[in-house]
């Protein structure tokens, strides 16, 4: 494990690292019960400090807390170790509970499970548990299978939902309920005039499958959140909060960009701080009732200022001092 010290150094923060985690946290002191609400009480998808988290998990996540953060949303279960992070399960959530630090939903990969090509399929009883264990209400497949997203047919959009309609039942056993976070490619339009998220949720029933909106993907998409809160009241009980760099607001969905390499479509996404980039979240944060928002989370897939904690702590204070009610 590393030290303290040598956490500071590794993350490349240097003097700047070392004054914000010692005056600009201790300066900050916030109670994460001064509001209700899924915004007042904010959670950070902790993907966004993967490789802080690879070099002091503990540290990370005290850190996180302290700036404020009620809960986060988890990555990364290894099923052989059981594990998250280097810490095995127990060892996380006493971790947590001693920093008041919550947990409600967790991404697990699932892009097996829901692919009809494969058969080796990943274990999702393994999941239900684990996420039980940690008090988590959603298990969460992040991504569609991966394997070849440019061929991704109407046919494999419906499997998916027969398979997430099966792990809810399962999942449902337990108290927990089997969710599913989108990127881009299911805003693909298909012959017929169909799009992937719109299959997935006509072919899923409800009470079995919840649907965690990434805010980010979709306004990228062209596409506003609000046509689908609109479209599918109360169906988006997780949001994933994260902004649009301005110089990089082109849609990457359309006939332009559907059959393209993901590789190349990657340099026309850039991300920044909630409130900082091109997305109005006072606006959209008005259909959460609508939606059947739960939880949300800060998320920021890449962040390119050097201090990664002051980049979370900028989008967590903007979410405070603008979304809450």
């Amino acid at each position: 494990m590393t030290t303290r010290r040598n956490f500071i150094k590794k993350t490349g923060l240097g003097l700047a690292g070392a004054y914000f985690g010692s005056s600009l946290l201790h300066a900050c002191t916030p109670n994460k019960q001064k509001g209700e609400g899924p915004f007042a009480n904010i959670g950070l998808q902790i993907y966004s400090l993967r490789d802080l988290l690879g070099q002091d998990a503990k540290l990370t996540l005290e850190t996180v807390s302290k700036i404020g953060y009620s809960h986060i949303e988890t990555f990364g279960l290894d099923t052989t170790t059981n594990s998250f992070w280097g810490l095995s399960v127990p060892e996380l959530k006493k971790i947590m509970t001693g920093i008041d630090l919550k947990t409600y939903s967790g991404h697990y990969d699932l892009s097996r499970y829901l692919s009809r090509h494969h058969t080796d399929k990943e274990p999702i009883e393994k999941y239900i548990e684990t996420a039980h264990e940690l008090g988590q209400k959603y298990v969460i497949a992040p991504v569609t299978p991966m394997d070849d997203l440019n061929n991704l047919k109407v046919e494999d959009y419906q499997y998916a939902a027969e398979q997430l309609n099966n792990a809810g039942e399962i999942a449902k056993k337990a108290g927990i309920k089997i969710g599913y976070h989108n990127h881009f490619w299911e805003f693909r339009t298909f012959a017929n005039g169909t799009k992937g998220l719109d299959i997935l949720i006509a072919f899923t029933e409800p009470e079995l499958v919840a649907f965690e909106l990434d805010i980010y993907w979709i306004e990228k998409s062209g596409f506003s959140p609000q046509s689908y809160f609109q479209k599918y009241p109360s169906r988006f009980p997780m949001w994933h909060i994260k902004d649009m760099d301005k110089n990089y607001s082109q849609p990457i969905v359309g006939k332009e960009y559907d059959s393209l390499p993901f590789d190349s479509i990657q340099n026309k996404v850039r991300f920044t701080e909630v409130g900082s980039g091109q997305i109005d979240y006072i606006n959209i944060s008005q259909s959460a009732k609508q939606a059947g928002l739960e939880y949300a989370f800060v998320e920021q897939d890449d962040i390119y200022m050097p201090n990664k904690f002051e980049s979370i702590k900028k989008s967590y204070d903007y979410v405070q001092k603008f979304l809450t009610k």
